[in-house]
């Protein structure tokens, strides 16, 4: 009897352990972020890769690829760059997330590549689809996070923004410089950085560097660059062809508040790993299942009951 009574006791207990979790995990579990990973760390699906002046979907020379469970752009099979400007997009569009991944530069810069791109790289936001590049297109319409890195002397900030085709507004006016410097710490050697965006529609974009704001704009939008009249002729127009830039200039001034995500290759190797994202737009009625209390772009369609 003692044995029975012992035993009904521990089960009782567990029970009621039970009991008094269950509420509070239900009530929290909204809370929980639901990061994803953009990269599984095996191969490159959910990724397309379009390199100037070749098919989409051709991994010319082995540009992109997976070791050691990173994504690695690598030029070991080339021998020169002959402006290969390449970009690999994830296969999904966003409009309001996170995302943070991290970063190194490593050895040399690929004979060939233009000074200005030494230790010089980036992850293009709001970009144009892979499939809509045209075929000699350098760089896609995009905001970019620029990512440098040091040249051993000197300050080299990182967590930059440059603008393909686009404009971003600071200080409430439209600012047409092709890269504005962020406040970040100069990062020397092949060490590795912890980048981050918060994107958040049209509305506006902050970058942070090991944790630090270093770069904040507002209404990211169609505008300037290559695709303006204005620059027709310039001596960096030929890495960004595109021949129906009036497409592009009908655009000028449109808000950019989706696109896709890439990342960039244009001469100098670099790696990336721990790319991950959380998606901010969701369902926000409260009584649906996978309602979060982070959102803050609603989604009705995606509400299960």
């Amino acid at each position: 009897m003692k044995t029975h009574s012992s035993l009904l006791s521990i089960l009782c207990f567990l029970f009621l352990v039970s009991a008094c979790q269950s509420p509070e995990k239900i009530s929290t579990d909204f809370q929980t972020e639901q990061w994803i990973s953009l990269f599984n760390g095996k191969d490159l699906s959910g990724w397309d890769i379009k390199i100037a002046d070749h098919p989409l979907h051709e991994n010319y020379l082995e540009t992109f690829v997976v070791e050691d469970s990173m994504i690695r752009i690598k030029y070991d099979k080339y021998e020169a760059f002959n402006d290969a400007f390449g970009h690999m997009y994830y296969e999904q569009p966003y409009s309001y997330y996170k995302l943070k991944f991290d970063y190194r530069f490593t050895g040399e810069q690929l004979k060939g590549g233009a000074t200005w791109n030494v230790r010089n790289s980036g992850i293009m936001l709001h970009s144009q689809s892979a499939e809509s590049n045209e075929y000699g297109q350098g760089f896609p319409v995009s905001v970019e996070l620029q990512l440098l890195g040091g040249l051993n002397e000197g300050e080299r900030t990182t967590g930059n923004v440059c603008t393909p085709g686009t404009a971003v507004v600071m200080d409430d006016t439209v600012n047409y410089n092709h890269c504005i410097n962020s406040i970040s710490k100069t990062f020397h050697g092949d060490q590795w950085v912890h980048s981050e965006a918060i994107v958040m529609g049209g509305e506006y974009m902050t970058f942070l560097i090991e944790g630090d704001t270093v770069l904040h704009f507002e209404k990211p939008q169609v505008g300037g660059g290559f695709i303006s009249k204005d620059h027709e002729g310039k001596d960096w127009d030929q890495f960004k062809i595109i021949n129906d830039k009036d497409k592009w200039i009908s655009k000028d001034g449109t808000i950019l508040s989706e696109g896709y995500i890439s990342l960039q290759a244009e001469s100098h190797p670099i790696d990336f790993k721990n790319i991950e994202l959380l998606n901010l737009c969701g369902c926000m009625d409260t009584k649906a299942k996978n309602y979060k209390s982070y959102f803050v772009k609603d989604d009705p369609k995606s509400c299960r009951y």
